[in-house]
């Protein structure tokens, strides 16, 4: 299917984006969605939203030559659009129309993978159809009668539709909160096995899927596209150090994310809430980079994370970025303990990262001394393998180790 994609550029609202990488945004949400093409895509500069249209009726009339003109069968506006608004545009345009919020539901209906990822978009579709039944029976409204009392049949039929989708919302929070259930369990058997959790979060399509194949070896759904991540996927991973962390690589955030999503996806960002350090990975090449991270941010303490919550910045995709720009960014990274300037596409900088995320995690360490048979070259081998040996001296009979080790590494040996 065609279709024209607008961004309303609202004068008289104070908090808008920049017009120009907002529509590019929306541009991109749009290709998230097979079997839609983007014929073309407007900023549409308005003083003020119109109750009825959104847009004045000139300007409705120069948008439906072109929609005409485009042979277009929807159209995408990059932000939110009321039930009557959505009504009378579709009627006078004669085409199919989304607003942001019903955009990233069907984004989020064709990416979910998991049983929660389905009942989540489930319950969040769901709450964003309740409130535009009104488009569905306006064509009912010419059979109202009565006596003045009693609503007629395209009342009592939106009526009927809200007490079905009611019970169809309890029905899936009920089979809900059985599957957050087995994931709670889930992460009380993972607080069992004492390995740290390091969750990937950022603004969609910053490289985060990238960056955890790079770590893990993993096939996840890598691609430069909006929300090519929707349902968390966790790796066990070992940092240079020998310390092995399980990596969560969570659904991208974005600005003015749906309430509705808001709520339902709750549960799966509740992930982070579990972690014990945080990575916040950023698209540095992005235009909107800054906002992109204020987002998030925002978005992170309305989930309860703290201020205090062990956090490392990462710059990714450092290698789009202008030579002069990419140098001062890393002379600025450099000089602060918590940042690191990254492509997880050539891997440069994961190094350094992960020798951060290592030492962030590091559980305390204690000195041992080992005593080994010089035939022993098994064990012997195996400790200098995980770099825990500070000074090796020979004896007669045996050789001498000294080593710097974690509790976990000292069972480890003791059980070679």
């Amino acid at each position: 299917m065609r279709a024209l994609v607008l961004h309303p550029d609202i004068k008289s609202d104070r908090d808008r984006r920049d017009p120009g990488p907002a529509l590019a945004e929306a541009v991109a949400l749009a290709a998230a969605l097979p079997d839609l093409e983007v014929a073309d895509a407007l900023i549409v500069r308005l003083p003020r939203a119109q109750p009825g249209l959104l847009f004045g009726t000139g300007k409705i009339a120069d948008l439906k030559a072109q929609i005409a003109a485009l042979d277009v069968g929807l159209v995408l506006i990059d932000g939110p659009v009321t039930p009557v608004q959505q009504r009378n545009l579709e009627k006078e345009w004669g085409v199919k129309l989304l607003d942001r919020t019903g955009l990233i539901l069907e984004i989020f209906a064709d990416r979910a993978a998991t049983r929660e990822g389905v009942l989540q978009v489930e319950l969040a579709a769901l709450s964003y159809q309740r409130t535009r039944l009104v488009r569905a029976w306006t064509h009912l409204e010419r059979q109202r009668g009565g006596l003045g009392f009693v609503g007629g049949p395209g009342e009592t039929q939106i009526e009927a539709d809200r007490r079905a989708i009611d019970d169809a919302v309890t029905r899936i929070r009920r089979q809900l909160s059985r599957v957050v259930k087995t994931r709670e369990l889930h992460r009380k058997a993972r607080k069992k096995i004492p390995y740290p959790i390091v969750a990937l979060v950022g603004y969609t399509n910053a490289g985060k899927s990238t960056l955890f194949n790079h770590l893990t070896g993993a096939e996840v759904m890598a691609k430069d596209m909006l929300f090519a991540t929707l349902d968390p996927t966790m790796r066990a991973v070992a940092l240079p150090d020998g310390t092995e962390v399980i990596l969560s690589d969570t659904v991208g955030f974005i600005s003015d994310l749906p309430t509705q999503l808001v709520a339902a996806f709750r549960a799966t960002l509740e992930e982070v809430l579990d972690a014990d350090l945080i990575v916040h990975v950023r698209d540095i090449s992005h235009p909107e980079t800054e906002e992109q991270a204020r987002d998030v941010m925002t978005i992170l303490r309305d989930l309860g994370v703290g201020e205090g919550a062990p956090l490392l910045e990462i710059w990714n995709k450092i290698d789009r970025v202008e030579p002069d720009r990419a140098e001062a960014l890393r002379s600025m990274a450099d000089r602060r303990d918590t940042v690191f300037a990254v492509s997880a596409l050539t891997g440069e900088g994961v190094a350094a990262m992960l020798a951060a995320v290592a030492q962030t995690l590091s559980p305390p360490r204690h000195h041992s001394e080992v005593a080994l048979a010089h035939a022993d070259g098994r064990r012997r081998a195996w400790l200098f393998d995980q770099g825990v040996v500070e000074h090796e001296t020979a004896g007669a009979e045996d050789t001498i180790l000294t080593v710097l080790w974690t509790d976990r590494q000292e069972q480890a040996f003791r059980r070679l």
